[in-house]
């Protein structure tokens, strides 16, 4: 029987995984499996294997809840691309108060790791702030350059009605992009596809997963997915110990290097007006825009959900 539960607690978490501005993390913290979560991703396989009856059921769980769920979003993007391109841009713009507050806010326990790390300092706060600010620009700048490669590389909303042609410059973008999806997956209040939406292949990925379930379609998924899913193998096991050492050491200023990123993605996402043609599509976009806004901003403020990632985290 607890097999059955992590098996559905896994469906749920590759569900939310699926979902840009949803954070696995967090739903992994609010599950209380976040610990173990993490162990299992250590190179420590003897465990791991000790480990099975919740190691096979929780991935084979995300694995189906992802399958299930990008026929959906497949669905979505073929059928409604501007209404689901708008609802992705509030989704963007509403995480945006939860990592300023986790970048800025005042928080007891970062407090504390701030005045550890900046000593005796006779402005330790303004010295914090300002390696937040910094932070917050790098971060700024490492998405403007992933805008300028996603130009170079032509993959733009366009191309995503099919399957693009396989090149070694796409799967090297969708190699990186896994990696970075994968550790934004395991720190609460972060969606890894959020990540894979600001780098422009979120898209290609959902429709490879959906188009693998086609005969005919089957390898070339299979081709585009595998540069995307060895960079997810590497983020999982070589980011598991990196992001508890940053956010354990450096908290403040790691999430300000994420804010930074999602601030650059509005821009980089929004999908503009020019798709707009008529009322009842101009109706839906605000809608949609709204809607996402709204589920990214109340879905991060579960109750005692902070307390619970900021003591999983440190």
């Amino acid at each position: 029987m607890n097999m059955l539960f992590t098996f559905l607690k896994g469906i749920i978490v590759g569900m939310c995984n699926v979902i840009p501005g949803v954070s696995g993390g967090t739903v992994i913290v609010i599950f209380d499996i976040y610990d173990e979560f993490l162990s299992i991703l250590s190179f420590n396989l003897k465990k791991t294997f000790k480990n099975w009856r919740f190691v096979l059921p929780i991935f084979l769980g995300i694995v189906f809840g992802i399958l299930l769920f990008s026929k959906l979003i497949d669905f979505l993007y073929g059928n409604f691309p501007t209404q689901t391109n708008y609802c992705f841009s509030g989704l963007i713009i509403g995480s945006i108060p939860l990592l300023f507050g986790y970048t800025f806010g005042k928080n007891k326990k970062q407090s504390e790791n701030q005045k550890k790390r900046d000593g005796d300092s006779e402005n330790p706060s303004k010295l914090g702030r300002l390696s937040s600010i910094i932070c917050v620009l790098v971060g700024f700048a490492v998405i403007f350059s992933f805008y300028i490669l996603k130009q170079k590389f032509d993959v733009k909303p366009e191309n995503f009605a099919t399957l693009p042609t396989f090149t070694f410059k796409l799967a090297i973008l969708l190699f990186v992009a896994g990696i970075l999806g994968s550790v934004a997956m395991i720190v609460p209040g972060i969606s890894g596809s959020l990540i894979l939406l600001i780098m422009g292949v979120y898209p290609i990925i959902m429709t490879a997963i959906s188009s693998i379930f086609v005969p005919e379609e089957f390898v070339h998924a299979l081709i585009l997915l595998l540069p995307c899913g060895l960079g997810i193998i590497v983020g999982l096991f070589g980011g598991a110990y990196l992001i508890k050492l940053l956010l354990r050491k450096f908290q403040n200023q790691t999430y300000a290097f994420i804010l930074g990123l999602i601030v650059g993605s509005v821009v980089n996402v929004f999908p503009g007006f020019n798709e707009i043609d008529s009322f009842g599509k101009g109706l839906g976009s605000v809608i949609s825009l709204l809607a996402g806004i709204a589920l990214a901003y109340f879905g991060s403020k579960t109750p005692k959900n902070d307390d619970k990632v900021a003591a999983k985290t440190n």
